[in-house]
C-alpha cells in the first residue's frame, strides 16, 4: 500500500478507526460500558448534537459557517415549551417553525444580502438568543406533562430512544440528498468554487437558500428534543452548541474551507466526542482524575484544534501525493 492511498484512507476513515478504539477502551476499563443503560443514554443525549451537527455538515461543505445553531435550538426549545400544552404535534411545530424562521433570516442574509455567512449569522444568533430569553421571561419555561410531549425526548421506539431514532432518519435523508441527488452534488461544487459553479450554470443560491434553511430547520429540532428531555424551554442551554457541531464535522474528515465531507462521518465525529465525555465520567467516578465541565470543554478545544492540525497536514500531504 502506498503513501498516497494511506492518507487518503485516514483521510476518510480515522474518525471510525478512533470511535472503534475508544469504545473498545472504553469497554475493557469500565465494567458496565457497554451495558444498556449506559448505550441508550449516550445516544438520548447526543441526539440533539447529532441533529445540529447534521445541519452544519451541509453549511460548512458549501464553505460556509452557521454560528446560529446554538441559540436557534434554545429559541425552539422555548417556543416547544410554551407550545407543548396543545399537544405533541403543536409543540413540535413551534419548535421547527422557530428554526425555520431563523433558518431563513440566514439564508435571506446571505443569498440576498451578499453578507459573509460568519457576520449573517453571528447576528441570527444574537437575535435568538435575545429572543428566546424574552419569549421564556429570562427563566425556564415548564413544558406540560399531561399532553404527552415529553414522549418525543424521553420515550423510546422498542428499546431505542426516540430522539436517537429521529437523528437517525435525519442522517439517513441526508446522505441519500448528499450522495444521490442534484442538490447534494451542488452543494459539494459550491464549495470547491462557487464562481465556477455559477458559471457551469448550477443553482448556487438556490442550494445555499435550502441549506442555511435546512440548518436553522434541524437546529430547532433539536431544540424540542432539548425540551422534552429535560421537561423545560431553556432559553440560555444552547451556548456552546454551535461548537460541538463544528468540532463534530471537523472531527468527521469535512474540510472547513468547503467541497469536500460525509454525513457519515460526522455522525462518527458526534458518536466519538459523545462517547469522550462518557469516558471522563467514567474516569470521574472511578476516583482517579476529577474533571469539572470547564475541564471537559478545555479538552474539546484542545481535542479538536489537534483534529484541525491533523486535518491540514494529511490534506497538504495528499495534495503533494
Amino acid at each position: 500500500m502506498n503513501s498516497a492511498r494511506l492518507v487518503r484512507i485516514i483521510g476518510t476513515y480515522g474518525v471510525v478507526i478512533a470511535l472503534a478504539a475508544l469504545v473498545l477502551f472504553g469497554f475493557l476499563r469500565y465494567d458496565r460500558f457497554l451495558g444498556l443503560f449506559n448505550v441508550m443514554s449516550v445516544l438520548r443525549y447526543n441526539s440533539m448534537f447529532a441533529l445540529v451537527a447534521l445541519g452544519m455538515c451541509f453549511v460548512i461543505m458549501t464553505g460556509g459557517i452557521d454560528l446560529s445553531v446554538g441559540s436557534v435550538a434554545a429559541l425552539g426549545s422555548v417556543a416547544s415549551a410554551l407550545a407543548s400544552p396543545h399537544g405533541i404535534v403543536a409543540g413540535l411545530a413551534a419548535g421547527v417553525g422557530a428554526g425555520l424562521a431563523a433558518g431563513l433570516i440566514n439564508a435571506l442574509l446571505v443569498t440576498r444580502g451578499n453578507l459573509m455567512p460568519f457576520i449573517a449569522t453571528l447576528a441570527t444568533m444574537l437575535a435568538a438568543s435575545g429572543s428566546a430569553l424574552l419569549l421564556a421571561g429570562n427563566q425556564t419555561v415548564s413544558v406540560s406533562y399531561d399532553s404527552g410531549f415529553t414522549a418525543i425526548g424521553q420515550g423510546n421506539f422498542w428499546i431505542f430512544p426516540i430522539p436517537a431514532v429521529i437523528a437517525l432518519v435525519a442522517y439517513a435523508v441526508g446522505s441519500v440528498v448528499l450522495n444521490y441527488t442534484s442538490t447534494g452534488r451542488t452543494v459539494l461544487a459550491i464549495g470547491g468554487g462557487e464562481d465556477a459553479s455559477r458559471l457551469m450554470g448550477l443553482r448556487t443560491d438556490r442550494v445555499k437558500f435550502l441549506v442555511y434553511v435546512a440548518s436553522g430547520c434541524l437546529a430547532g429540532l433539536a431544540g424540542v428534543v432539548l425540551a422534552s428531555q429535560f421537561g423545560a424551554g431553556q432559553p440560555i442551554e444552547g451556548v456552546g452548541w454551535e461548537l460541538f457541531a463544528i468540532a463534530a464535522v471537523v472531527v468527521g474528515g469535512t474540510l472547513l474551507t468547503g467541497g469536500s465531507g460525509s454525513v457519515l462521518t460526522t455522525l462518527a465525529g458526534v458518536l466519538l466526542l459523545g462517547i469522550l465525555f462518557n469516558v471522563l465520567n467514567f474516569e470521574n467516578g472511578m476516583g482517579w482524575i476529577s474533571l469539572s465541565a470547564y475541564w471537559q470543554s478545555v479538552i474539546r478545544g484542545l481535542f479538536l484544534l489537534v483534529v484541525v492540525l491533523l486535518q491540514a497536514r494529511l490534506t497538504g500531504r495528499r495534495e503533494t501525493a
